[in-house]
């Protein structure tokens, strides 16, 4: 594995930028919420009738289901992965629609009994509580306030925090589209990055972190952190996870 910082950099760099984090496995790690978000899809999508996943990325949780309503719907903004969900979510009848995470959802009101997201970039609860039928609900679990500041903080130096990705927010805009909160849980979970390659790649694809991030503009404290790490270990830091289930009421 190489080990000088320019090694680490030219490595991180050739690593294709994607919501894929396959390539951190054995140099990166954070732990799970005891919630375990998975299952509870795999258990709601076991008696759904009609779902959609939002912002379904490439289309890995619903291919991994061990059973699928009869209609399986999802969304994705970004051309790669909406080609990649597409031929996953074949095989089980899925199909894929192209939207830009902030543009209205192309489904009729009331159309789905289930709808769920992980890890939205862009909360549309107004379209949310419109393609929700009757009684049907919305599960997700999202990032909260405040993930991975430790590694803006290196980077960036000490920054406020933004609200706007608070649970308490989140709580605000459901009820706002007129849906009943029945489920609010919040864990701050353990991260580790082994190296300054780790740390380069899990910032060109969770953008949000550093909002300008370009390895030239921060080479100075990337060059600071790789000797910190090389010198005391793993960088460690803390995300911020919170699930919601939200329901529409029945009348």
């Amino acid at each position: 594995m190489p080990s000088t910082f320019e090694d680490l950099v030219a490595e991180a760099l050739a690593v294709p930028v994607g919501w894929d984090f396959g390539w951190l496995a054995g140099r990166a790690d954070e732990a799970r919420p005891w919630w375990r978000y998975s299952r509870l899809v795999a258990d709601r999508m076991a008696v759904a009738r009609a779902a959609l996943d939002i912002q379904t990325g490439a289309g890995d949780l619903l291919a991994a289901l061990p059973a699928v309503p009869p209609r399986l719907a999802a969304t994705e903004s970004w051309p790669p992965n909406v080609a990649l969900a597409r031929e996953r979510l074949a095989p089980v009848g899925g199909t894929v629609a192209e939207v830009a995470d902030d543009a209205d959802l192309p489904f009729d009101d009331g159309s789905f009994d289930l709808v769920t997201c992980r890890h939205p970039t862009v909360l549309r609860w107004p379209e949310i509580a419109r393609v929700l039928a009757p009684g049907g609900s919305y599960l997700s679990q999202q990032v909260g306030a405040g993930s991975v500041r430790e590694l803006t903080d290196a980077l960036m130096g000490p920054q406020p925090v933004s609200q706007v990705r608070a649970a308490a927010r989140a709580l605000g805009g459901a009820e706002a589209a007129g849906l009943d909160v029945v489920a609010l849980h919040q864990q701050s979970l353990p991260m580790r990055f082994d190296d300054i390659a780790a740390v380069i790649v899990f910032l060109r694809t969770v953008v949000w972190i550093v909002p300008d991030f370009d390895v030239e503009r921060y080479r100075g404290p990337l060059l600071a952190l790789h000797d910190q790490i090389t010198a005391h270990g793993p960088f460690r830091a803390t995300s911020e996870r919170f699930l919601i289930e939200a329901r529409r009421p029945a009348s």
